[in-house]
């Protein structure tokens, strides 16, 4: 009996005891100390109980909602029971639950709600993506339609008559998830991919500013969104990104009628599977255009710009969930005779995956802190923000994919169980490097910062304001740098497909070596020690500092790298 009960005890995957996160915010050491130093007092206060709120839902309550809308993903009804075409999207009700999460949040209506935006002026993306951040670690799927909306909003902003924002944008900072508008990006087409100067769809006037639109968009996200923003031709003479114009599709007209959108099909996707993605037919389609003809693609670069950090927040979100998923259960499995944590080589892991992590948070958000302060006017910040978009949008998804990957293996079979969070969490982060621009579009596109911005010198300046008082890490940081802008100035020199091959060898590292700068500048406000933990690790790319450790990191080390108090 002895032994049938101590076999009852120990025949447990975790040790007794085992617990985890109940609110991402309160258990995430990092984020709270960030914007403990980035955010102002009034945005504090406003924001702090909002964090509270949906880090608690995120923790608890969201995991089961994402899984059931994963599960029962959306379907598209043609026709309804007369035969009328209505091509309309079904979903689950976890998909309008979490969106309700998202509208109660106020990600959007902080930004976009007049008040509140005019409080929180200079602070409102960091605001935004600190609550998207946390909404992310669980659901990442409907943060798409979020970051449309959100990126639709801004071109109303910015582009469309006054009358339009008033009658537009209080449907995106609303309080009532029934009278919420999403928006979308009609971009990709069947030709073009991401060179989109191939597309082809046309536009027709109509008179008055409207638009007949007829063609073929290939891959629509959002694609029951009630706003949306399209690329078309007035004049299909005028060839590449030149002869494109902007058009906003309304899904209802002015008379109340159905505007004229097939959805061909909904995209069987590998991942982000709650909210959908389609093939939409445009013949007769109303829009209105926005902005001068044939300056579409300007227009669409902005909202593309913000698309792209919505997609490096979802990617630093999904990578940090997946470490702390290991992290917590490592903490708990019992193998060899001790706790897994205590075990060398899976110290040294974690030792990688949270120095890459934490060196991709200080960039992430590096670059929130330029879209702030470049939205009040800075003209450096704007210059630096065009160089480090592409970087920052590159690195961090394929670095999401890493986390995913490393953190699965390091919790073994459980990681691969569906009934684990891991497995969704990997398929939907494989989007992220293709989304918005893939990872070659993205060297392609700081290769042109570089010539037609001062990005590049003001990153090469920040670094060596950074370092230069370091006379041990930050010489090292320093020297670096000095010899990544010595070779990027030689490769200018060479053809165009000789600066592509050889200039990506050179800005993935001159982004490693940022990074490092930058954990090295927030070592003073850090009180932990974390950012020289992840430092040792980081400089062993280039320097010989990795080597002076004969032994992986002690476990006191590594808490206080992952920074996780569950």
């Amino acid at each position: 009996m002895a032994t049938i009960e101590t076999q009852k005890t120990s025949n447990r995957v975790l040790e007794e005891g085992q617990r985890s996160s109940t609110n991402f915010f309160d258990s995430d050491l990092v984020l709270r100390e960030l914007l403990d130093e980035a955010l102002n007092g009034q945005a504090k206060s406003h924001l702090l109980p909002l964090l509270e709120r949906l880090g608690g839902k995120a923790a608890t309550e969201m995991d089961a909602l994402s899984l059931a809308a994963d599960r029962n993903v959306p379907e598209l009804i043609k026709r309804d029971k007369w035969g009328q075409t209505i091509d309309e999207i079904r979903f689950h009700p976890a998909y309008w639950s979490l969106m309700q999460i998202a509208v109660d949040s106020q990600m959007l209506r902080l930004k976009w709600d007049p008040e509140l935006r005019q409080r929180f002026a200079g602070q409102r993306h960091k605001m935004g993506f600190a609550l998207g951040y946390l909404f992310a670690m669980s659901e990442s799927g409907q943060y798409c339609p979020l970051c449309m909306t959100d990126g639709v909003a801004h071109l109303i902003d910015q582009f469309c008559e006054p009358e339009d924002k008033d009658r537009l944008l209080q449907h995106i900072f609303t309080a009532d998830l029934a009278d919420f508008y999403t928006g979308a990006m009609f971009l990709t087409e069947k030709a073009g991919g991401s060179d989109v100067g191939a597309n082809l769809v046309e536009a027709r006037p109509l008179g008055n500013g409207k638009y007949s639109l007829h063609g073929e968009k290939w891959f629509c996200s959002n694609v029951n969104a009630q706003l949306i923003f399209a690329l078309a031709r007035t004049n299909p003479e005028v060839k590449g990104t030149k002869g494109l114009s902007i058009f906003l599709i309304e899904r209802q007209l002015e008379n109340g009628e159905r505007n004229p959108i097939e959805i061909v099909r909904l995209k069987d996707k590998l991942g982000t599977r709650s909210m959908a993605s389609g093939e939409c037919l445009l013949d007769g389609t109303v829009g209105t255009m926005v902005g001068p003809e044939f300056q579409g693609f300007r227009v669409m670069t902005e909202m593309i710009n913000l698309s792209r950090m919505y997609n490096s927040v979802a990617a630093l979100a999904g990578g940090r969930r997946a470490l702390v998923e290991a992290w917590q259960f490592l903490s708990f499995r019992r193998s060899f005779g001790k706790i897994a944590l205590e075990h060398a080589l899976v110290r040294s892991k974690f030792w990688e995956l949270g120095a890459l992590h934490l060196a991709n948070f200080q960039l992430v958000w590096r670059a929130i802190k330029a879209m702030d302060a470049a939205e009040e006017g800075d003209e450096n910040e704007a210059e630096l923000l065009r160089f480090l978009t592409p970087m920052v949008k590159r690195d961090s998804a394929e670095l999401a994919v890493y986390l995913c990957r490393e953190s699965m293996e390091l919790m073994g079979g459980m990681g691969y169980i569906e009934d684990t969070v891991l497995p969704k969490t990997m398929r939907d982060v494989m989007v992220l490097p293709i989304w918005e621009g893939a990872g070659n579009i993205m060297i392609l596109d700081m290769l042109r910062a570089a010539s037609k911005s001062k990005g590049l010198a003001l990153l090469l300046a920040e670094i060596d304001s950074l370092c230069v008082d370091n006379l041990v890490l930050g010489q090292a940081i320093r020297e670096e740098a000095t010899v990544l802008a010595a070779r990027f100035e030689q490769i200018r020199l060479l053809s165009q497909d000789e600066q592509e091959y050889q200039a990506k060898a050179v800005l993935l590292r001159l982004t490693r070596c940022y990074q490092a700068a930058l954990l090295l500048g927030d070592s003073g406000e850090d009180t932990s020690g974390r950012c020289f933990v992840a430092l040792d690790w980081l400089l062993g790319d280039w320097t010989n500092f990795e080597g002076k450790r004969n032994a992986p990191p002690l476990r006191e080390e590594i808490d206080t790298l992952i920074g996780w108090d569950f």
